[in-house]
């Protein structure tokens, strides 16, 4: 794996995953409350997870689907 990471097409493929993967895990935390937990157990903080990112995304659907208001 080490010698992949100095390929270009890697190279490129990485600096996205900064504007798309890294972004929603910042936001996650400091947005979304997962940066601490109250809860124990693996289920529950499986389920806050899978409800936040739930929520996440549709926020993004949200955002795609949203049409401005015309100026008038």
């Amino acid at each position: 794996a080490e010698h992949l990471r100095h390929k270009q097409e890697v190279k490129e493929i990485y600096a996205r995953r900064k504007e798309s993967i890294e972004r929603v895990f910042a936001d996650a935390k400091e947005k979304h409350g997962m940066r601490w937990t109250t809860l124990r157990g693996l289920k529950k903080l499986s389920m806050q997870a899978m409800l936040t990112f739930a929520a996440i995304n549709l926020k993004k659907l949200a955002n795609w689907t949203w049409v401005s208001p015309k100026m008038a």
